[in-house]
Formats: C-alpha cells, sequence, structure tokens
C-alpha cells in the first residue's frame, strides 16, 4: 500500500503544523458558529413573533446564502483587513440562513392548541416561549445549527486565501503543487471534523429540553477558549504573505529558508489579496510577480536575489504535439509574438488590466493592432504569419477549434487573447479561450488530457514544478535562459508530447517585495539584506 504509507509519511513528517492548522480551522468553525446561533436564534424568534418581516429576513439571509463564497471573503478585506476577523464575518453570514429558518420554523410550528392550553394555564408570553415553544422547536433548531456547522467546516477551508489559516492552507497548496499527500492531509481531517461536529450535534438532539440548559456553561466555554485557537499576533519585525504554491516551492519559501537562511512568520494568502494587503500595511513583504502591474501600481521595491534561487521565468506557449502536426501552420502563427513583448511591455499591459480595469481583450487587440498583427476574424485565404504555410481553406483548418488556456495570472489572460486574435486573423480556424484555470497543476492536466490545446507557460516553472528537476540538473544549468529552455523543450516533447514553441520576450521570474518606503529606510535592498534584519 505505497500511497497510504506515503500519505501517514507526509502527516507524521507535517504534524505539528497540521495539528496548528486544524485547531485554527476549529477556532473559526466554532467562533463564527456561536456568534451565528445567537443572531439567528434571536432573527427567528423576532420574525415568529412579527410575522411580517419574516419573507425580508429571511431574503437577505438567502441572497448572503448565494454570495460565492471567496467573493463574500474579498467583501470582507476592505473593512475588515486580512486574517481571522473577515474570515469569522464571512463564515456568521454563511451560517445564518439555516439557523433563523429552522428556528422561525420550529417555533411557527408548535400546534396552536398547546399554546392555547399554556395560555390557559396563565402562563404570560415569555413563559410560553420559555417552556413551550423553546423546548418544542428545539429539535428543528438544532437541525437548523447541525446544518450550518457543516456549511462552516467546508466554507472555512477558503479562509486560507485571506491568510486566515485553517487545513485551506493544505489544501490549495497540494493542489497548487500537484502534491496529493498536502491535498488529502487538509481534506480528510476537514471532512472527518464536519462528521465528528455533525454527531455531536446529533447527541445533543437527544437530551431532554429540560436538560439542555445544563449544556450552555460548557458551550460557553468552548466559546471562550476559541479564540485561543486562532493565531496569536505576531509581533516580530517582518510579517511576510505568500501564496500557497510559493510556500511549497523549491524555488520558493523553503530556497528562501535553505539558502537564505530567512525564517519570518509568514501567512499563507490569496496571490490578488496580498498585494493589497502589503499596500495597506497589513503585510511588510510579499511573493510577487516581477512584471505584475501592481508592482508599479503601489511602489513597491523588488529586493535582488543575489544568491539566485529563482531561475529564469521566460514566458512562451506550449502546444499539444497532437495539434501542430493536425495544424503545421499553427507554430508560425503562434511564434508571432515572439521577441515582441520584454519585461517592461508586459508590466505596461498588465498595468493596465491590474489597475486601470481596462480588459485584457482590450489590451491585448490594441497591442496586435499597434505591431500590424491584428486582423479581423474569419478572413478566408489570409496569408499565415510565417513564409512557407498555405494559403487555402483547408490548408488553414477550415472548420476546426482550437481550444487556449491560461492561468489565473494577468499575463495568462492577456496572452491567451492575443493567441486567439492571431488565430483567428490568420488562420480559418476558430479559437475558443478557457482562462483563470488557476495553479499550474490544473491548467497543465487540462493540457495533457487534451482538454485544452496551448496555454503560455514559464520555463522555470516548468523545470521546477512539472518536471521536477533535481538540483544537479540545476546546477548544470545555472541562471543561463538559453539551457533551462533547451532542457525543457526536449524534455517536454519526450515525457509529454508537447512542444515549446519560441519565447514571448519576457522573464516573469518570482521576486520578493516590499513597500518602497519601509525598505528605503530599513536599508533593505537584497534578500540577503532581509534575512539580516530578521535574525
Amino acid at each position: 500500500m505505497p500511497n497510504q504509507q506515503s500519505l501517514l509519511q507526509f502527516i507524521h513528517q507535517q504534524y505539528p503544523k497540521l495539528l496548528e492548522q486544524t485547531l485554527v480551522h476549529i477556532g473559526l468553525t466554532f467562533i463564527s458558529l456561536f456568534i451565528a446561533m445567537a443572531v439567528g436564534i434571536s432573527l427567528g424568534l423576532l420574525i415568529s413573533r412579527f410575522r411580517r418581516l419574516a419573507g425580508g429576513v429571511l431574503g437577505v439571509a438567502g441572497i448572503l446564502q448565494t454570495i460565492p463564497s471567496i467573493a463574500l471573503l474579498g467583501f470582507m478585506i476592505p473593512l475588515l483587513g486580512i486574517g481571522a476577523k473577515p474570515a469569522i464575518a464571512a463564515l456568521f453570514l454563511y451560517a445564518l440562513l439555516p439557523i433563523i429558518r429552522n428556528t422561525y420554523t420550529g417555533i411557527t410550528g408548535v400546534d396552536p392548541s398547546i399554546l392555547d392550553a399554556a395560555r390557559g394555564m396563565g402562563m404570560r408570553p415569555g413563559q410560553v416561549l420559555a417552556r413551550v415553544q423553546m423546548p418544542l422547536a428545539m429539535p428543528v433548531i438544532l437541525a437548523g445549527i447541525r446544518t450550518a456547522t457543516v456549511i462552516n467546516v467546508g466554507v472555512a477551508t477558503l479562509a486560507a486565501y485571506i491568510a486566515a489559516g485553517g487545513l485551506g492552507e493544505f489544501i490549495f497548496g497540494g493542489i497548487a503543487l500537484n502534491n496529493t499527500n498536502m491535498i488529502l492531509a487538509g481534506a480528510i481531517p476537514a471532512a472527518l471534523l464536519a462528521l465528528l461536529l455533525d454527531w455531536l450535534l446529533s447527541l445533543l438532539q437527544r437530551v431532554r429540553a429540560g436538560r439542555l440548559f445544563y449544556c450552555l456553561a460548557p458551550l460557553a466555554v468552548l466559546f471562550l477558549s476559541s479564540f485561543y485557537l486562532l493565531p496569536s499576533a505576531y509581533d516580530g519585525k517582518i510579517k511576510a504573505g505568500f501564496t500557497p504554491e510559493f510556500m511549497g516551492r523549491q524555488d520558493g519559501y523553503l530556497g528562501l529558508r535553505q539558502v537564505y537562511g530567512l525564517h519570518v512568520r509568514t501567512l499563507v494568502i490569496n496571490d490578488n489579496v496580498m498585494y493589497n494587503a502589503v499596500a495597506e500595511k497589513k503585510l511588510d513583504v510579499i511573493s510577487g510577480s516581477s512584471t505584475d502591474g501592481r508592482v508599479r501600481a503601489f511602489d513597491l521595491a523588488i529586493l535582488d536575489d543575489d544568491k539566485h534561487i529563482f531561475p529564469p521565468y521566460y514566458a512562451a506557449p506550449i502546444v499539444r504535439q497532437a495539434v501542430l502536426t493536425k495544424y503545421p501552420f499553427l507554430e508560425g502563427v503562434l511564434d508571432t509574438l515572439s521577441g515582441l513583448i520584454n519585461d517592461s511591455i508586459m508590466t505596461e499591459l498588465n498595468y493596465r488590466v491590474d489597475c486601470l480595469k481596462e480588459t485584457p481583450e482590450d489590451v491585448a487587440k490594441e497591442f496586435l493592432v499597434s505591431r500590424g498583427l491584428y486582423r479581423e476574424p474569419g478572413a478566408l485565404g489570409a496569408p499565415a504569419a510565417k513564409p512557407g504555410a498555405s494559403g487555402n481553406a483547408a490548408a488553414l483548418g477550415l472548420g476546426g477549434t482550437l481550444v487556449i488556456g491560461s492561468k489565473i495570472f494577468g499575463d495568462g489572460y492577456i496572452l491567451a487573447n492575443m493567441y486567439k486574435m492571431l488565430v483567428e486573423g490568420f488562420t480559418n480556424l476558430r479559437a475558443v479561450t478557457k482562462t483563470g484555470l488557476g495553479g499550474t497543476t490544473i491548467c497543465f492536466n487540462a493540457l495533457v488530457a487534451g482538454q485544452i490545446d496551448l496555454y503560455p507557460e514559464y520555463t522555470g516553472t516548468g523545470l521546477l514544478v512539472i518536471l521536477h528537476a533535481d538540483p544537479g540538473v540545476l546546477d548544470s544549468l545555472g541562471h543561463d535562459p538559453g539551457r533551462v529552455y533547451a532542457y525543457v523543450g526536449t524534455a517536454f516533447v519526450q515525457r509529454f508530447g508537447i512542444k515549446w514553441l519560441k519565447p514571448i520576450g519576457f522573464n516573469n521570474t518570482y521576486a520578493l517585495m516590499m513597500r518602497r518606503g519601509e525598505a528605503q529606510a530599513l536599508h533593505i535592498r537584497s534578500i540577503s539584506d532581509l534575512s539580516q534584519y530578521t535574525k
């Protein structure tokens, strides 16, 4: 059972961090759930008394439930920043609907004749509620709490996107790094936690109504202790935010620790969130891309990689060899961009999309127009981009469809649209884009499986994440862009039947970044300077 052993071995190696993140996950779930219980039951009682309010309250709670969880977390960041606070707020809102609805249903579902009997015995409205309605409605209310608990355990995995921790750190890191053991190490405890809490609440449903009061004291203690499970505020000199993929890569935090001896308190955070977080001084250092437009927008300083742990990341389209065999003219069309986009141009294009909020389609089209490369789609018989390609419709792929993918990065959106316009302008192929496919693993597996035909990739990612080149290979290649490109080109054809076309021209390498003013004030110009400062 090699797979099971490898998983157990991974869990054993990562046990301290796995335990820490499990406790954080429990803390986020319990705190948000207890607050939702207090608010949700109160609102349920309110609308059961004033039923004209029921439609509006349940409608608002229902709308909150339909908002995508990652979007809801994003909405919370401008209000509450990053970390546990926005995660708890989002989880609280998600848990409201089942608690409010079941409280309302349970209270209003009590037999009217029982209520009449209680009033006939001289009970006041408060006594009827406390001694009759609540005990009878409690099984229904607890069913809503059970539903909310399971929802919160699942949604809490997304808290890792906004530096709140939890088991999502393992799940998203494993997806980004194509590490099944890492995914399972996060997913299995999350699933077991949901089952365990649901089972414990099912036991609570069996407790007689009169004895439920005695459960309140332990629940209060559990609520207060949950705050101790959350990550404590970091009081060190530097707070760093890294993406899940960067945390587990050799050309990422692992390399920074081994080569530079860099040891900082790190927060795992989503790529799109961390730029705003560093600009708003919630983080001091982030991992980023050297050509990202937000580097310019937020005036970030890129620290010099003076010990060279980041290999060259030259961008180039990678295409299934079967597609190039079927459409031999396609390589020439795609190679039209080769050498046209350098680092500064790509940074400017990204800036227009990321910060000026222009669409990737408009930015791509304007660039091609400026280079004389744009043609309207469907120009039958248009000459191919390179000499020697046939101009007839059959040779240009009339009736064929090309699927162009991209990762979630800005570069990918822009380049995918450029390739779509080139293909539809210079051939008779129809091009379809599937952008925002997430990390390297998702995009590359889609390419290998034939679900997409090409996407823009980076030589460094191909070398380290896909090929997992050993240290001997890395030493032999050094940081020579030509050698790295040649190595990944040969290996990809041999192992995957995928061809690297000519490099586009820009090097979108990983980088550590700080706010420029802070870096200058602390005299930090390189990663070595940062390492010395944090000791």
